[in-house]
Parts: C-alpha cells; structure tokens; sequence
C-alpha cells in the first residue's frame, strides 16, 4: 500500500521481513509466550464497529498468537495472575505480610520515564512547541508500523478496554490499549476503571470520541524505545519499553499529554496535580489541587495526617497525581480521572506516610523493589531495621553492607485507590469538587521560602510557568539539578508550551471565583546541608494558612515575590526542632538569590523562543521592578 497517514487509523504497508522483532527473553518484564484461557475468559468483544475494525488491523500487522479481549472480572484477573507467576511475570509476596501482592522486576535499562524517547507527533514542529521532542506523523506512524511488524508473533495481543473519571462525569474519556504485557494489563486493572464499564460507556457510535493505545515490549531494547503521541488522531504508540509510565498509556500519555491537547481544544484543564480535602472541626470543607514534579511528595500530601494538634481537622484524598478540572459556576470543578495510586515506594514508611503505608498492604503490584528470604518486600526507608538478607531489585544477593541499593530509587507500587482510608467521599463525584486554593511546589535547597501566595491568577499563572525543581530518579538523566518544570508539566504538556501558557490565562479570565494560588518549598536547607522543616504531617501547618487565607481570616507581609505569612499567622504551637531564626530563614526572600532567580526565570523564557505570552514577560518585568523599589 501506499504510505500514507489516515486519522485515528493504523495504515499498513509493505515492509521487508528484516525489521521484524524477534523475541528475546532477557528479563522479567520481556515478552512471555501466548496463553491459553479457558472459556468465557478474553472473548468478550465490544460491538462497536471502529474498534473491531481498529483491533483487526493491529493484529495483521503485528501477527499475534491470540487476542485476549479483557473484561476486567475477578476471574480474568485471577487466571491473568496465574500465567503471570508461571511465566516469571510476578513473584508471589507472603500472603501473611502482603495479601494478595505480588513483584514484578523490570529490565535493569527499563526502570523509569524515557523523555529523550517520548515524542509528540504534530503536523507541525511549531504544535509540538519547544519543550517537547517532535516527530512527524506520517514518517513516524512509518516507523513505528516496521518496528511492529510481525512484533507479537507467538504471543497474545489483550485488549484493554478502559474509562478515566468516574463513570457519571462530563469529563470522562474512553481508552482502549493493545498490548502484548500481562503487567500492563494487571496495572491497567488496578489503575484505571477497566473492562465492561468502557465498553458500555463507548457504545455503538462509530463517531464517539476514543483514545487508541497500542504497545509492544518489542524486546525491550533501549535503541528501540519510543513512546509516541499523536493528538489529532487521539492515538498514543509505545514499543520497546516495560516500565509504569511509558506503558500505562493512561496514565501520563492520555491523562496528562492527550489530555493537555484536549482540554485546551474543549475548554477545561488537564492538570499533573494532586486534589486533597481539608475539613475543619466545624465542619467547613476546602478543596486543595497541587502541582510537585514526580518524587517530590505529591502522594505525602495527598494523604497527609495532621499532627496532634490539629485534632479534629481531616484531611481526605481525592487523587495523588492528576487532575482534571472544568469551569463551572464561575470556579473550578475537579475530577480524579486515575482509579489507583502509582507511587515512588523509597521512603514511603508509617512516619512519612502512613495512610500510603496502610494502602499497600494488601491487593499491591509493587515493582523493583527487594525481595526478603520470607517473601515479604523491602526498600530503603521502610520502618523498622533492614534484613539481614535479600533479593535486590535486579534479583541479586543483597545484604546491609553492599554497594548497591536493595530498591530501585525509583521503585513504585500500584495499588487501588479504595485500599485508602482517608479516601475522599466524592472521589466518585461526576461533579467533581470545587478548588479553593492551587499550589505550586518543587524541591528547592534554597531561594523559595516555605510558603507564599501569587497577587492574583496571572501572577500565579508566572509562578507556575517558572517554577523549579531539583531532579530525582522518576526520569532518566542527572539527578539533583534544578530544573524548570512549569506546573509540572514540562515532561507531559501534549502541545506547545506557550499555547498551554496562554490557555491558563485564558481560563482565569472566564473565572469570577478563581481558587487563591500559592507556592510551597518544603525542602529549603540551611547553611550545613540539613532541611529546616520536618514537612510531612507538619505541612498541615502551611496548609492550614492557605486555608485561612481562602476565607480571609489570616494576615501577611506584603514582598516582592507574593503575600508572605508572619510567624504569628501560622500555627507552630508544638512544633519541634524548629527554631523561631530557622522560621525566619524558611520565609525569608533573599534578594541576591531572586536576582540570579529573576535572571534564570528570564533565561528559561528565552530558551523557549517567542512564544511565551507577553503578559508573562510583565510579570517577570513587575517581579524584578518590585526588588528594585
């Protein structure tokens, strides 16, 4: 045939046998021979004719053993889990210790996000904007169709059928991923409301709107890794890799990169944040949504418990990592679209995050972390003293004296959102809930203090834009620089950067009640090196300000950079290990850091081309001019 590109469709076309994959089995996450269901299990197709039609021909290019056609019942799950622990997919975890939990180990070059890899596909590199790497469509769908070619011969091509939001919402999206990875499938499960709910919600309507996700493991060779997003056709493609983020193409690829692209098209805004209720003694109840980069404590403050001396106030989780939000009688209205928790597992213990900790004790898919001689699962800064002995994370002899990190610094557990027990009780809300405050919050070691609130919606919008963050191990490359990340969305914003930009000040204008925005930095260092704030359950004294200012009965001192909080406008009764001089150095804006701030935020700008709207130039401008006044 002819190469060419079609909307929203696979088109074939003739290519030499030599770019067929073959398959290798180097590694747990690799590619596992077809399965065999008994029947009544993976036959249960939907009647929607551009999904048969869509599904054939992804078979006929990639020659599958068997199609698995998923429903999403206990019974599927149970026999999808039996393969998996046959084929070395999943290790069985003690059931005493870890119900119904199992390991996966990933390839040891597979274990985080791969952005050199990950491509927005745009009839136009100007679409794609300068934070995100382009790929032309119709060479790129080429390119990928030769590297799926033949791709699951001798395995079983499942079909995930799967919604994003709750079932009632006007938000709502539909999914469907392809892909030959049991893990993916059981994640999928765990992670998004999977199976016949989609189906039904789909429908007959050749028209209706669906998102098309195809992913192969290929044989999990870096040099053939790509994750591949094509907003126009609502289809995402990703070969060659086994890891969370780059195959759950609901997660980060239609929730945040497709997403992007369609709430701007649509008019709402699909947002890599955090959404937390804050309930006072009295009954009165906030809704909180936050911004923090991958393993910087959006699952911490997601589900934070206050300290004693907060008794009476609750704090309940909506979602852990993205909302989706909408306009609605003048405010803002957020949904959960995810139906899980993916979370980065080092450091996560009953003292940072118990509520983390009491929802993977049961019905967890953890992977790359250790392996104890009695089947339980371990990884740096779990409670208690390491094991004597384990199994690293690469299944590796490991003891407290080696070299090596028993789990993987990136490391995760996916697990359902119901496992939590300060879950929210409108989590299910088509509605939504309405925002009241947005914060803004990266891994800083100086210049940002604590806390402090934007004058208005443009200049929270600049704050957002510019804000920064030190890197982790959640994506490949260096660790511990100080990044730009504007909103945390710089790894998954779907289309140009300047267009998003524009979008949220064009949203704050359709706004007559805009939730009050902030930024927050629990991560500020002193002189030696040593964190001024114990953060954790502590940060409900920062929030509780901004819940305060929400309703206007708390001060604050007037800087250059926002409205900065007194020490008499937050609660440090009973805080320990802070001193009133470490207080002061937490909010203090120093100037000589925000020149060199005020002069980066000018470099990242310019870095971006001419498409940064001008209303964020003034800002940078007014910021600058107020430290000269």
């Amino acid at each position: 045939m002819e190469k060419r590109q079609k909307r929203g469709k696979f088109v074939l076309r003739a290519i030499d046998d030599t770019n067929i994959i073959p398959d290798r089995y180097v590694f747990m996450n690799n590619p596992a021979p077809a399965i065999s269901p008994p029947a009544g299990i993976g036959d249960h197709k939907p009647a929607n004719q551009a999904v048969l039609d869509w599904v054939h021909e992804v078979e006929q290019l990639t020659q599958p053993e068997n199609i698995f056609w998923c429903d999403g019942s206990e019974r599927e799950n149970d026999f999808l889990i039996a393969e998996s622990l046959k084929q070395n997919v999943l290790i069985r975890l003690n059931e005493k210790t870890a119900p119904r939990s199992y390991l996966h180990r990933s390839n040891p070059n597979d274990v985080a996000r791969v952005e050199q890899f990950t491509f927005i596909c745009t009839p136009t590199k100007a679409e794609a904007g300068p934070t995100n790497n382009w790929s032309e469509p119709a060479e790129t769908y080429s390119k990928l169709q030769g590297l799926l070619k033949g791709a699951m011969r001798g395995r079983t091509m499942f079909v995930v059928p799967y919604i994003m939001g709750p079932p009632d919402s006007l938000l709502t999206k539909i999914g469907f991923e392809i892909t030959d990875s049991k893990y993916v499938v059981l994640s999928m499960r765990i992670m998004t409301r999977m199976g016949e709910i989609a189906v039904k919600r789909l429908g007959h309507d050749p028209k209706a709107e669906w998102n098309r996700g195809v992913h192969s493991l290929l044989d999990v060779n870096p040099e053939r890794r790509f994750i591949c997003h094509f907003p126009q056709d609502n289809a995402i493609i990703s070969v060659g890799s086994g890891y969370g983020g780059n195959v759950l193409l609901s997660k980060k690829c239609l929730a945040l990169r497709i997403g992007s692209y369609l709430a701007r098209r649509q008019g709402w805004l699909a947002e890599h944040m955090l959404i937390l209720g804050v309930e006072s003694p009295t009954g009165k109840k906030h809704y909180v949504a936050a911004a923090f980069p991958s393993a910087c404590g959006k699952t911490n403050f997601a589900m934070l418990i206050p300290p004693k001396h907060f008794a009476g106030w609750k704090v309940t989780t909506v979602g852990d990592d993205i909302a989706w939000m909408q306009i609605r009688d003048g405010r803002l209205w957020a949904v959960n679209p995810e139906n899980g928790y993916f979370g980065v597992v080092p450091g996560t213990s009953c003292k940072s995050n118990p509520n983390a900790m009491k929802s993977i004790e049961r019905d967890t898919l953890y992977t790359n972390v250790a392996l104890t001689d009695d089947s339980d699962v371990w990884w740096e800064g779990k409670d208690g003293a390491p094991p004597k002995h384990a199994f690293d994370w690469r299944g590796n002899d490991w003891t407290p004296d080696s070299k090596e990190k028993a789990a993987h610094p990136n490391s995760r557990f996916a697990t359902p959102m119901r496992n939590n027990p300060v879950l929210d009780p409108h989590v299910e809300d088509g509605n939504g809930v309405p925002i009241s405050a947005i914060i803004f919050g990266g891994r800083r070691s100086d210049t940002m203090p604590l806390v402090f609130q934007a004058f208005d919606w443009e200049h929270g919008t600049y704050i957002g834009a510019t804000m920064a963050s030190e890197t982790t191990a959640a994506a490949t490359g260096a660790v511990g620089q100080v990044r730009r990340d504007p909103m945390a969305m710089l790894p998954f914003c779907g289309y140009n950067i300047g267009d998003y930009f524009r979008h949220w000040l064009e949203t704050g204008k359709r706004l007559t009640k805009p939730p009050l925005i902030f930024h927050v930095n629990w991560f500020r260092k002193s002189a030696d090196g040593k964190f001024l704030w114990p953060g954790f359950g502590d940060n409900m004294r920062v929030l509780g300000w901004i819940i305060d200012r929400c309703e206007g009965r708390v001060g604050a001192n007037e800087s250059a950079i926002g409205h900065i909080p007194r020490l008499q406008d937050l609660d440090l009764d009973e805080l320990r290990g802070v001193t009133p001089n470490q207080m002061r150095e937490l909010l203090n804006v120093n100037a000589e850091e925000w020149q060199k701030e005020i002069s980066d935020h000018a470099k990242f700008f310019e870095s971006l081309g001419s498409v940064v709207p001008k209303e964020l130039d003034k800002q940078r401008e007014n910021l600058a001019a107020r430290f000269k006044s």
